[in-house]
């Protein structure tokens, strides 16, 4: 979502009613993000606060990816979330032991924690490397999240590097983009084949590697990320299908001019 429908707190061009314009042809739309500090409900508050009012289930992030990954592969498993407050709560409702003493833990999970410090780092390390008992596995694997104004925040990837460093373990697991258990989670209540799905997004290693892990077609927004110089790079096979500059170009331009859009009145 953020850098493809809005930027911060601000819809990005033509957002608002690209998605108006797609349920009014009827085609169901799915929100996705990598970002495990807000859950879905959060997300709903933001898209209704942008006036794009969108119902929960067609949210999905990988505090939901993570929480269902567990359910159905780990169900008994004690888990130590260096995450914030929104992924605990989940594990929490889902009825997922949590633990920060490392003779307990089974499965340490490293995610976006703006509160990371040693001691979390200490307990993941005992868990893994001295009590050689713990599993390593991430919400998401993106290296930083990107802000407005072209700053940034470090993300999962870091706290994942911290822990690998120092265990020698390697991830075994993750739950969002461009992991297909992220396509799952989107569209899971929707009888359609992923080669009919188009993934839309601003982030080449991410948002475009999932729809050519999972044969979907896939757009390269340049409205966030990543830039036409870096898709032009990569091979042809993990190049995004399409290349828009606004999220609107996604319908058709005789649709456009019958509606009577324009890119200045958007």
């Amino acid at each position: 979502m953020d850098g493809t429908i809005y930027l911060g707190d601000h819809l990005l061009p033509g957002a608002k009613r690209l998605i108006e314009g797609l349920r009014t042809l009827g085609k169901p739309v799915r929100f996705l993000s990598n970002n495990p500090t807000k859950d879905p409900h959060q997300y709903l508050a933001k898209l209704e606060k942008l006036d794009i009012p969108t119902p929960v289930e067609e949210i999905a992030n990988t505090v939901v990816t993570t929480t269902r990954w567990l359910k159905a592969n780990h169900p008994d498993a004690t888990v130590f979330p260096i995450s914030e407050q929104p992924l605990k709560d989940a594990l929490a409702a889902a009825g997922i032991k949590m633990s920060d003493n490392p003779e307990e833990i089974d499965i340490v999970i490293a995610s976006y924690d703006r509160t990371f410090e040693y001691r979390k780092l200490q307990i993941a390390f005992d868990a893994i490397w001295y009590h050689k008992r713990a599993i390593l596995i991430t919400t998401n694997p993106d290296r930083y999240c990107p802000f407005p104004g072209g700053r940034g925040e470090p993300d999962a990837a870091s706290i994942v590097a911290a822990i690998e460093a120092c265990t020698g373990t390697k991830c075994v697991a993750n739950m969002g983009k461009p992991e297909a258990v992220m396509l799952t989670a989107a569209l899971g209540d929707l009888d359609v084949d992923p080669t009919n799905c188009m993934m839309v997004g601003d982030r080449l290693m991410t948002d475009i590697g999932m729809a050519i892990n999972t044969g979907m077609a896939s757009t390269l927004l340049l409205t966030g990320d990543s830039t036409l110089e870096e898709a032009q790079a990569l091979p042809e096979a993990e190049q995004p299908t399409y290349v828009l500059e606004r999220i609107d170009h996604l319908i058709p331009e005789e649709i456009r001019n019958e509606w009577g859009w324009s890119d200045s009145d958007s």
